[in-house]
């Protein structure tokens, strides 16, 4: 009795010990749980890991989903601009005159003799000038005009509305108005000027080769001022008004805030209309078929209107598609220079992706 007695107390301190011991063996296993989940989720796509799996599914949902969304943006995009494009690119391979199947394939022929037109050329040259004329008068114009009413002037609503006004109407509109303004003789523009007594300086207009081309600027200027002086308002209003304020605490004048400040601070805003200038000055049209139809003498023709003239006057449709391969060319080249070099900077960190969001 007393040596059984006596191994009580080591039985009682293993079974105190054994019942101290599932917590450690728990933890044990929760670690080893852990790590062996992590090890599956490491191990790849193959190998398990529903997270993974599910990442991949959510993947797969949103790719379905901007397919779906964008597909019909991309067909209208193929039927009406890349479909096209490619058509013109084979017609201009043929002399064709826009009945049938073109058929009298002549290669780069129309390139040849478009190289040695001189009114191409003339066209060339003329678009020049009114991107010259654009950049360098109508978008300086555009900003003052947007400087000024960017103060605090009574009735400022009113003349952005009236400034913005004439670009709402078509160029149609524009054009037929500005024919009957400067009609020789009995229009406005000459009734103005014999009341100053410079009667003498009304009488050519659009009807003189000399002078046609600086009129159509001036039509132009009138009809497109407004939408440039429209954005660069927009870009005025983010500049921050407490950089200003520190600038002229800090002694600037107005030159000084508009020079180092305002200038810098919009110049996104004015390489995007620039840009856009540009483009319009290369693809120029209707507002000149309405008015002069490229004359006198070619003077104001451009390169959509001598396409025009070989297409539906002269059904030279393969020599005219020529013309608009020319036009394309010019104008994709100089949008990917322009972003290459001018907007470079702008378009940093434009480009997100959706997989950064997770």
């Amino acid at each position: 009795m007393a040596r059984s007695a006596s191994t009580n107390p080591a039985s009682a301190n293993s079974a105190s010990t054994r019942s101290t011991n599932p917590a450690p063996v728990r933890e044990n296993s929760a670690l080893t749980k852990r790590s062996a989940g992590d090890a599956a989720v490491a191990a790849g796509p193959g190998r398990g890991g529903p997270r993974r799996r599910t990442a991949r599914r959510r993947r797969l949902v949103d790719s379905v989903t901007i397919g779906a969304f964008l597909s019909p943006a991309l067909l209208l995009f193929a039927l009406l601009v890349l479909v096209p494009i490619l058509y013109a690119l084979y017609t201009s391979l043929f002399k064709w005159g826009g009945f049938g199947a073109p058929e009298n394939f002549v290669g780069l022929d129309n390139f040849t003799t478009l190289l040695k037109d001189d009114v191409f050329l003339g066209d060339l040259w003329r678009g020049f000038v009114l991107i010259a004329l654009s950049v360098g008068v109508q978008l300086p114009f555009a900003l003052s005009m947007a400087l000024l009413l960017n103060q605090r002037l009574r009735g400022r609503a009113f003349y952005r509305l009236l400034f913005f006004a004439p670009y709402v109407l078509s160029e149609v509109i524009t054009g037929v108005l500005f024919t009957m303004i400067f009609s020789p003789d009995s229009g406005l523009a000459d009734h103005a000027l014999d009341q100053v007594g410079l009667g003498d300086l009304g009488i050519t207009w659009f009807a003189s080769s000399s002078t046609v081309l600086v009129t159509l600027f001036l039509v132009m200027t009138w009809k497109y001022f407004g939408f440039h002086m429209i954005l660069y308002l927009a870009g005025l209003q983010s500049v921050p008004r407490d950089v200003l304020e520190a600038a002229a605490i800090d002694g600037a004048g107005a030159w000084q805030r508009f020079r180092y400040v305002t200038l810098p601070l919009l110049g996104p805003t004015i390489r995007i209309s620039v840009f856009l200038s540009i483009i319009g000055a290369i693809q120029l049209f209707d507002l000149v078929w309405v008015i002069t139809a490229g004359g006198p003498v070619h003077a104001s023709e451009t390169m959509a209107i001598t396409m025009f003239q070989f297409g539906f006057k002269r059904y030279q449709v393969g020599y005219a598609s020529a013309i608009s391969v020319a036009m394309f060319l010019i104008s994709f080249v100089f949008a990917l220079l322009y972003q290459r070099y001018v907007l470079r900077r702008d378009l940093e960190g434009a480009v997100t992706s959706m997989r950064g969001r997770r």
